[in-house]
């Protein structure tokens, strides 16, 4: 299992645009990853569930993968993060 730790830059922070964005971009990689805030975990591509976490601005979130392939995906996805992906 790989996992790595974002800050979320947007300013509102994973509600509706930065959330459909991070979502397709877990999509995209192909790889199912768990985006955890606090005690909840969440598809990461799914918006809704995403959105459902209520991240805010500047918390932060574990990105996990059990494949360990996932490991360069999980650092572009928390570059992302670190981006406020509503401007």
């Amino acid at each position: 299992m790989v996992s790595r730790t974002a800050t979320v830059a947007s300013a509102v922070g994973l509600h509706a645009r930065p959330a459909a964005i991070f979502a397709q971009a877990v999509d995209d990689t192909g790889f199912d990853v768990t985006l955890t805030y606090g005690d909840e975990e969440a598809d990461a591509a799914s918006v809704i569930e995403v959105m459902a976490l209520g991240v805010g601005h500047g918390d932060e979130v574990v990105l996990s993968c059990e494949d360990d392939a996932a490991s360069d995906s999980l650092d572009a996805l928390v570059e992302l993060l670190g981006r406020d992906l509503d401007a």
